[in-house]
C-alpha cells in the first residue's frame, strides 16, 4: 500500500469511527448539566429548574423516555421547556410517556418548529449557507394535542404571551414568543402583554402606586424564554428587562470539533453562546442566557459528535 494509500485509509477509518461513535453512543449519552444562576434577591430560598429543549420525540425512542421520566427524582421547582418536542407523527405518545411524571410540577413552555412540522430528509451540508428553511414537503403535526397535553400537566402556554407565579416565596414573570426560526414570534405583543400582567399584580413595583409601603411591594425575577436564541429576540428580551433567558434549537452544533467547537449554529447566535449558560449584552443591560444542546436530533440525523444530548438543571440563587 502507498503512502497516500495508506493516509486514505486512516482518515477513512478515523470518519467510519466517529461516525459509528456519534451514532451509536454519543447520540443517547444523556447528561445532566447544572449550573447556579444568581438572579434571586437577597436571602431568597434557591430554585431549582429543569431546562428540556429539543427532545425531538418519537415512539420507540424509550431510553430517551426514561431517561428524562427519571429526572423527576431531582423534585425540581419548576420546568421550562423550550420547544421541539415532537419529531414524528405519533411524537406525542413518546411525549406523554417521558414528561407524565412532571404532572403537578409548575412549568412554562413556548413551540418550536418541530411542533409545528414533521422532521425531513435534509441535506446537512447546507447549515454551513445558514440556517436551515422550511421542506416544500413536510407533514404537519399534532400541535393541538401536545398543547392539551401539557396543559393537563398544569404547565403555561408562553408564545407570544405572560404569566406570573411565586415560586418558594419570590415572584416571577415569565414572557416568551412562538417560534422565531419560523418568524412565528410577535416581539410587538410582549410590551402589552408584560403591561397586563403588571397591572393585575396588587404588589407589583410598577402597578398599583396606592399600595401603602414599599414593604408590600415584592420584588420580581422576570424570564424570558424562546425555542431559538435569535439575536433580535435576545435584544428584545434584555430591553424589557429579563435577567435570565432561556432557548434550545442549536443542539449545541450537534457536530462538534474538540477544541473548536460548534460547526454550525442554525441561528446567528455567537458560535461561543450556541450552548451552555453565558451572559447576553444588548446597549447598557444585560442578562444570563442558558441554551440548552437538547435531547435529540431528526430522525434523518441521527448523530451527535463532542456534544452529548443534555437537560440542565438551574439552580437559581440570590444575586450579589
Amino acid at each position: 500500500m502507498t503512502p497516500a494509500a495508506r493516509i486514505a485509509f486512516a482518515i477513512g477509518a478515523a470518519g467510519a469511527a466517529a461516525l459509528a461513535w456519534g451514532g451509536l453512543v454519543e447520540r443517547t449519552r444523556w447528561t445532566l448539566r447544572r449550573a447556579d444562576v444568581p438572579v434571586l434577591p437577597a436571602g431568597a430560598s434557591p430554585i431549582r429548574v429543569l431546562h428540556l429543549s429539543d427532545l425531538h420525540m418519537a415512539p420507540w425512542q424509550h431510553s430517551k423516555q426514561e431517561w428524562v421520566r427519571s429526572l423527576a427524582a431531582l423534585e425540581p421547582d419548576l420546568v421550562v421547556d423550550t420547544g421541539d418536542n415532537l419529531g414524528h407523527e405519533r411524537g406525542i405518545e413518546g411525549v406523554r410517556r417521558a414528561l407524565e411524571p412532571f404532572r403537578g410540577v409548575p412549568g412554562v413552555f413556548v413551540n418550536g418548529s418541530n411542533d409545528y412540522f414533521g422532521p425531513t430528509l435534509k441535506n446537512p451540508f447546507a447549515y454551513f449557507g445558514g440556517p436551515s428553511g422550511q421542506a416544500a414537503r413536510t407533514k404537519h403535526l399534532d400541535i393541538g394535542e401536545l398543547h392539551d397535553f401539557l396543559a393537563e400537566l398544569g404547565w403555561n402556554d408562553l408564545d407570544n404571551t405572560a404569566t406570573a407565579m411565586d415560586l418558594r416565596g419570590t415572584h416571577f414573570e415569565f414572557f416568551g414568543v412562538d417560534d422565531p426560526h419560523r418568524e412565528y414570534d410577535r416581539l410587538d405583543l410582549i410590551t402589552s402583554a408584560i403591561d397586563e400582567l403588571r397591572a393585575d399584580d396588587p404588589l407589583g413595583d410598577e402597578s398599583w402606586p396606592d399600595a401603602a409601603s414599599a414593604a408590600e411591594r415584592r420584588p420580581t425575577v422576570t424570564v424570558g424564554v424562546a425555542h431559538a436564541p435569535y439575536q433580535r429576540v435576545l435584544n428584545s428580551f434584555v430591553n424589557h428587562g429579563a435577567q435570565l433567558m432561556l432557548a434550545g434549537h442549536t443542539h449545541g452544533g450537534q457536530v462538534c470539533l474538540p477544541g473548536f467547537g460548534a460547526l454550525v449554529t442554525n441561528c446567528d447566535i455567537p458560535r461561543d453562546q450556541v450552548q451552555g449558560l453565558s451572559v447576553w449584552r444588548h446597549g447598557l443591560r444585560s442578562a444570563f442566557l442558558n441554551v440548552s444542546a437538547g435531547l435529540g436530533t431528526s430522525i434523518y440525523a441521527p448523530v451527535r459528535f463532542a456534544c452529548p444530548p443534555e437537560a440542565t438543571l438551574l439552580t437559581l440563587v440570590p444575586g450579589e
